[in-house]
């Protein structure tokens, strides 16, 4: 029987000894869980996760492998993968590799064997914490140091950000749309095609006025890793274009309208991930089960005289997720309607930014 070769180290001075795979560096994160069933190579390749490991709550992971049209990134980016039952042996059709070779091929390590229950818990109970992912031999003492040295990134946005421009276009397109890029997920950029979008992929840190220059019929803002008040960029191309073109914001993307508005953000205590979360849409009185993946949120009280309204609250613990200013043709999303993995409740929020495109173009007599 294979020996336990690996271990997680929490700041607290907790230990979780495990089985190593993937890549067998060391790494430093802040460890974050997700209740998602399926869909670990779409959490392992959204460059949300940049510098977290993710803790999957779901027992058995790599069952089905890797599958080349699932991707949600050109290059995964996670921290790493904590697993209680890997398994190395995938049985699917469309499998073209396992889990644990894309994690290899990436720099990034996983370890498996341990409680994740309790783990989950754990960070359910203290918050999320910062972790090192280390040899089984590597003493307690000195992996909290390694952890206490290691600053924490503030530059996330900026390593996973495409960059230089790119395209994708669908057939008979009705719309151009420039994606801010902070992390995008593909499935995103697929959804505006099968819309009618044709999609100009641009870098963060792309100014307002050569966004404008591409006279596109609408912005989105993407998601993507850290906290919003890392990329005053972003909010600021937000203030120059707003009721000039409309702009849809999911999750990261979300919160930097919120900021550009004035509003304000707060880092929450172990953030929501995962593919379960009811969400009420105040406009329609509707429930919808969302797909989620952040560690901030929107503080209410700030929204006070700043034009925006909220639109939708998660009935887990009511925070805001989603808002709106309907005069700018602006909304927020803070969960993601693309669904990767998901529910597939929140496809309208593509049809919406697609009627304020429509109410764009009737009063500027585009068509």
């Amino acid at each position: 029987m294979r020996e336990k070769d690996r271990k997680l180290v929490l700041e607290d001075g907790s230990e979780y000894p495990g089985y190593g795979f993937g890549s067998p560096c060391h790494r430093v994160c802040e460890v974050v869980f997700n209740t998602s069933m399926a869909g670990y190579q779409e959490i392992v390749s959204d460059l949300s996760y940049t510098d977290q490991m993710v803790v999957m709550t779901y027992p058995l992971i790599g069952n089905y492998g890797i599958a080349d049209e699932d991707f949600e990134s050109k290059t995964p980016n996670i921290g790493g993968l904590i697993v209680c039952d890997y398994n190395d042996t995938p049985s699917n059709f469309r499998c073209v590799k396992a889990l644990s070779e894309l994690l290899e091929e990436n720099d990034i390590p996983g370890i498996s064997g341990i409680d994740t229950r309790r783990l989950a818990r754990s960070i359910r109970d203290l918050g999320s914490r910062r972790a090192i992912l280390t040899s089984l031999d590597t003493p307690t003492a000195e992996a909290l140091e390694i952890i206490a040295r290691t600053p924490v990134p503030h530059d996330a946005v900026r390593r996973v950000s495409c960059r230089k421009k790119w395209y994708s276009r669908t057939a008979d397109a009705r719309f151009s749309v420039v994606a801010v890029d902070c992390g995008i997920k593909l499935n995103i950029i697929r959804q505006l095609n099968r819309f009618g979008c044709n999609v100009t992929i641009v870098p963060y840190n792309t100014t307002a006025e050569e966004i404008a220059f591409m006279k596109p019929d609408g912005v989105l803002l993407s998601n993507g890793p850290g906290d919003p008040q890392d990329v005053p960029e972003v909010a600021e191309t937000v203030r120059k274009l707003r009721g000039k073109v409309p702009i849809f914001g999911i999750c990261l993307g979300h919160q930097i309208i919120c900021l550009a508005y004035g509003a304000k953000t707060y880092k929450m205590k172990f953030g929501h991930r995962g593919g379960n979360h009811p969400v009420k849409n105040l406009l329609t009185g509707k429930v919808e089960m969302t797909s989620q993946n952040h560690s901030y949120a929107l503080i209410p009280e700030t929204l006070e005289g700043t034009g925006l309204s909220v639109t939708h609250l998660n009935l887990l613990d009511n925070t805001v997720e989603g808002v709106e200013c309907r005069e700018d043709r602006l909304f927020g999303i803070q969960y993601h309607p693309e669904s990767a993995p998901g529910p597939q409740d929140s496809a309208y929020l593509f049809a919406h930014f697609v009627e304020y495109m429509e109410e764009n173009h009737a009063k500027t007599n585009r068509y």
